[in-house]
């Protein structure tokens, strides 16, 4: 058992619960604890327990890595959040307020992506001067003049 926000006590989930209502397989929460990004406690049989504020933050995680926000920068934003309590709307509002600004930048690049895609598939080249997907601004020109695209891969 565990207190919760109410100071009242909550039977914590095993990982196959976890797993179960979280929709993840036990192989991933494992994973995520290794990172830090969720917590167990251990039973007297040496067997993980989670506390009900896991799925919650499970969920963000799941929210998050679909957006594309990469792993770090979740364990970041999770590094704000008190242990062992579920986490708010305002949490999550914060959180997401701190991915905003990036979501928005991916939107405009791939917007442009997706805008001069068709015209860049039938020329093929993919790095001349007038390429905006391979060299937005003509940058490699700017940079001088040899190879230097195979360092990027």
């Amino acid at each position: 058992m565990q207190k919760n926000s109410d100071g009242m006590m909550s039977r914590l989930l095993s990982v196959g619960e976890v797993a179960a209502r979280s929709g993840l397989a036990v192989s991933a929460l494992h994973f995520y604890e290794s990172k830090g990004l969720i917590a167990s406690i251990r039973s007297r049989g040496n067997q993980r327990r989670y506390g009900r504020d896991v799925l919650r933050r499970l969920g963000i995680i799941k929210v998050a890595q679909r957006v594309g926000i990469p792993l770090a920068e979740i364990e970041a934003a999770f590094a704000t959040l008190p242990q062992g309590r579920t986490p708010t709307a305002s949490d999550w509002q914060r959180l997401s307020q701190l991915w905003k600004d990036d979501l928005d930048a991916r939107i405009k690049r791939l917007t442009l992506l997706r805008d001069h895609l068709t015209g860049c598939i039938g020329c093929g080249c993919l790095s001349v001067e007038s390429c905006p997907l391979r060299n937005p601004d003509d940058r490699l020109g700017k940079e001088g003049t040899g190879a230097r695209l195979l360092e990027e891969i």
